[in-house]
């Protein structure tokens, strides 16, 4: 299963940015792009000049869109151009800011209505506190790795944690104390080993307890004939290993056909 589209999370503070046309298009990408901290360049061989590495272009004719896309792009920039998927190294998703948390809903171009209304179901679920208790898991990383120094486990307290009705479940809002409260009575976290027992080829078949299990598995044990579809569901960072592999530490979850 291949993604329409890598998604990346790019720093442009400070950094110049082109952004090419007059309208609302252009006026919007320009918005954002100053949202970001990013420095607005309206001329294409200045944005160039000095070193501009993205460029918005939103002209309402197809051809100088084009011949702006070609330049740029011929300069070594990647260019997003509006409206015109075809003519895009990126495009801009639909974001909600719950800062530094941000969440980006993209659909690679097909509709940046639907990618709107899916922000819009998202925003409502998401705390306003969201961005406060990442800032604090950020604070107290030095006092996290004193209390667990091992990566898996300190990996294992915090999935536990953030998980679903844990005491950091990052879906309710929280005091401002509750993460060195968390840290403070935290428990070691006991290695464990899961087996799933798949009922089909979907992913969509896996209930919510399996697919928690597989998204914060630290190690996935699964033969060849596991569908990449249920594959791309665990972290793209754990460990993938044969039946019959020797079970590292940490949270294993083992993956069987039926039958």
């Amino acid at each position: 299963m291949s993604l329409p589209a890598l998604p990346l999370f790019h720093r442009i503070a400070g950094q110049p940015v082109i952004v090419l046309g007059h309208g609302d298009a252009a006026q919007a990408k320009a918005r954002l792009v100053e949202r970001a901290g990013g420095q607005v360049v309206d001329d294409l061989a200045h944005g160039i000049d000095i070193g501009a590495r993205l460029a918005f272009i939103a002209h309402d004719s197809a051809d100088a869109c084009m011949a702006d896309a070609l330049r740029a792009r011929g300069a070594g920039l990647l260019v997003n151009v509006v409206d015109r998927p075809a003519l895009c190294d990126f495009t801009t998703p639909s974001l909600i800011d719950r800062s530094p948390v941000v969440v980006a809903v993209g659909t690679a171009g097909a509709s940046a209505g639907l990618a709107k209304h899916v922000r819009l179901r998202l925003e409502r679920a998401l705390p306003q506190g969201l961005g406060a208790l990442a800032n604090a898991l950020f604070a107290a990383r030095d006092a996290l790795r004193a209390r667990f120094p091992d990566g898996a486990d300190r990996r294992r307290a915090l999935d536990g944690a953030l998980a679903e009705g844990g005491p950091l479940d990052p879906m309710v809002e929280h005091a401002p104390a509750a993460v060195e409260e968390w840290l403070a009575g935290a428990a070691e976290v006991a290695a464990a080993h899961h087996v799933i027992v798949l009922r089909s080829d979907d992913p969509e078949d896996l209930t919510l307890r399996e697919a928690r299990l597989l998204g914060m598995a630290d190690a996935v044990v699964a033969d060849a004939a596991v569908p990449l579809a249920i594959l791309v569901r665990a972290r793209a960072d754990a460990q993938r290993l044969p039946p019959g592999a020797a079970l590292p530490c940490g949270l294993t979850v083992e993956l069987r056909l039926p039958g």
